[in-house]
């Protein structure tokens, strides 16, 4: 079984959950490709890391999801309400993708075994609450992208505020039956009030 990404719901909305994510390490590669290429192009780079391409010759566990992100990984500031323009879902011209492998928990920046291959990066994500839509299908630019559209007007409806770009998130092989398959989408938000401990509330 590969083992999964942990986090802790937070609430229910009708159409999304919110999730904790604690700290987490991804092993990561920047293509420019197509939306549907990007996942196809990193993988290869991003699995020979974890099968034992790197200075320990260490293998590590296959963890699910498979995230893909518009331009290059960026750290913002979790509390800031910053949006960043990039290319979403929809457009089939190449454009700049960050795909990322989840490390397995316990794993840690001291602990994970360097990269021989120079396209693979390791980096450190902090904590972050986020909305999150799941859906079955074969992860197409445009099924991301209407639920990427979705998510977004629920979030505006819920008053939540969203940080950075959204991530699209992949569990399963593609050998896989399509209809099968999990998605999700994965946006950071912005801490509530009350949750910061804002005073007067």
């Amino acid at each position: 079984m590969t083992e999964q990404q942990p986090y802790e719901l937070v609430r229910r909305y009708p159409h999304f959950e919110l999730r904790r994510y604690p700290a987490y390490l991804v092993a990561e590669v920047t293509v420019n490709e197509s939306f549907g290429r990007a996942g196809n192009v990193a993988f290869r780079h991003l699995f020979n890391y974890i099968s034992g391409s790197n200075t320990a010759r260490q293998k590590l566990a296959m963890t699910a999801p498979v995230i893909q992100e518009p331009g290059p990984p960026q750290k913002l500031p979790m509390t800031a309400p910053v949006l960043q323009a990039g290319p979403l879902p929809g457009a089939d011209a190449p454009a700049e993708y960050t795909v990322a492998f989840v490390l397995p928990a316990g794993v840690t920046a001291e602990t994970a075994p360097v990269p021989t291959d120079p396209e693979v990066k390791v980096r450190a994500v902090p904590g972050a609450l986020a909305a999150v839509v799941r859906f079955s299908g074969g992860g197409s630019a445009a099924a991301f992208g209407r639920r990427n559209q979705g998510l977004q007007a629920a979030l505006t409806l819920a008053g939540l505020t969203p940080v950075g770009p959204p991530r699209f998130a992949r569990f399963d092989p593609p050998f896989k039956p399509w209809f099968l398959r999990r998605n999700e989408v994965v946006q950071d938000v912005q801490e509530p009030a009350e949750a910061q401990g804002t005073p007067g509330t």
